[in-house]
């Protein structure tokens, strides 16, 4: 396994959706994940120490596990199935591992709020690098997202993000407008 940390969240020029970057520690690998706007919006929050007045759901499930006395130890991006990833909660209960399927962006969020390790398999690595290398034969593979989709990128080939854009985005989905709570 190889520790990713986030670099932080664009916006796919031709979608619209927003990407959620990884890096591996020491390089210039990157990791391009095609998220949904509502777990852009969670992520961003994580990453930029946000309150809310009311727990969001991640922070909702944090609390739950804490007071089962469970903790999340790591995150881990396990699988690459055709363009989608997939990943793993890695739970500590009573002395027992438990590890529970999710997204990768709901597992991230997660690991982001908790401070835990987000872990992603070689292999996993090996194929979204071969999947950039493959090319395309149409726009299909493009059209993948929004889903937890990647076409796999390196920093060069990562667009800069539109601040603005993302930031309009973002702020369109606020929770103190959309959902009183």
């Amino acid at each position: 396994m190889v520790e990713m940390k986030v670099v932080g969240l664009s916006l796919d020029e031709s979608t619209k959706a927003p990407i959620l970057v990884l890096r591996r520690e020491e390089s210039d690998e990157l990791l391009p994940i095609w998220i949904g706007a509502m777990e852009a919006m969670a992520i961003s929050l994580a990453l930029n120490n946000v309150d809310v007045p009311r727990p969001l759901t991640h922070d909702l499930l944090l609390h739950t596990l804490h007071a089962l006395r469970a903790e999340l130890v790591a995150v881990d991006l396990v699988d690459l199935r055709e363009g989608t990833y997939f990943a793993e909660l890695v739970l500590i209960a009573g002395g027992r591992q438990a590890r529970v399927d999710c997204r990768p962006s709901d597992g991230i969020a997660l690991a982001l709020r908790a401070g835990v390790p987000i872990l992603v398999r070689e292999d996993v690595l090996r194929r979204a690098a071969e999947d950039r290398m493959r090319p395309m034969q149409d726009d299909s593979a493009v059209l993948r997202a929004p889903g937890d989709t990647t076409l796999g990128m390196t920093r060069e080939q990562l667009d800069e993000p539109d601040e603005k854009e993302l930031s309009d985005l973002l702020q369109s989905l606020d929770p103190e407008t959309k959902y009183r709570m």
